[in-house]
């Protein structure tokens, strides 16, 4: 029995290792919020994130007079947990929101809806992870059942929090999709498996992603 409890111990560990080799959304996470992921290309943020992303080869960013940013969606539509309760996936996708709204505004005026010479930004939570049940959309993607694994197998009882995001940009002008990107991040650690997750937890990496899609968009500017 204690040498095969060994070996499971060694095999958790073994995936914890391989699990994070890589920081892309796998394909099989996809939550099939975009419409295309085909063209989804291995990318670097402006962080220096590691990203899947495409924009329209040649596309014209001069274009655009403002942003509308899109009130963020939750996709799929999550089942709230004590883990993960109704007012922490609201708070994140408020706080996205506002993040956006404040890292656009730097490049653009923000735009109160779609309209000629327009970027909308739409954007979606897809992922929220930290847990160590069963394998759930909105409580579990592979970098925290790997953790979870370690954590229950070793008795460590810190757990890891993980978020993913896609968005796709538009130009409203034609409703054309000129971007997309799909990534995913780390939260706050949590002490235990019993503390429920908050909004916080999640602000330092929403500020990332909307810096970087803002920064991506200027870069674009100047080329």
């Amino acid at each position: 029995m204690q040498v095969k409890s060994l070996g499971a111990t060694l095999c958790v560990v073994t995936l914890a290792l391989s699990g994070c080799a890589s920081n892309y959304v796998e394909p099989e996470q996809y939550s099939g919020f975009l419409k295309d992921y085909s063209l989804l290309k291995e990318a670097t943020s402006p962080s220096g994130a590691e990203v899947m992303r495409w924009i329209e080869p040649g596309v014209n960013v001069n274009q655009f007079k403002s942003v509308y940013i899109e009130p963020s969606q939750l996709y799929p539509k999550p089942q709230p947990t004590e883990k993960l309760p109704a007012n922490t996936l609201n708070g994140i996708t408020q706080y996205y929101d506002q993040a956006l709204k404040t890292a656009f505004a730097k490049e653009l005026p923000l735009a109160d809806g779609p309209g000629p010479q327009t970027l909308v930004v739409r954007p979606a939570i897809t992922a929220v992870s930290a847990s160590t049940k069963s394998l759930r959309p909105y409580e579990v993607i592979p970098i925290a059942l790997v953790a979870a694994g370690v954590s229950a197998a070793t008795g460590i009882r810190d757990q890891d929090t993980s978020l993913s995001t896609e968005a796709v940009f538009i130009d409203s002008t034609n409703n054309k999709v000129v971007a997309e990107v799909v990534r995913k991040g780390a939260g706050a650690d949590l002490d235990n498996s019993s503390q429920a997750m908050q909004p916080k937890d999640f602000r330092a990496v929403l500020n990332v992603w909307a810096s970087d899609m803002a920064k991506s968009y200027q870069q674009l500017k100047t080329q």
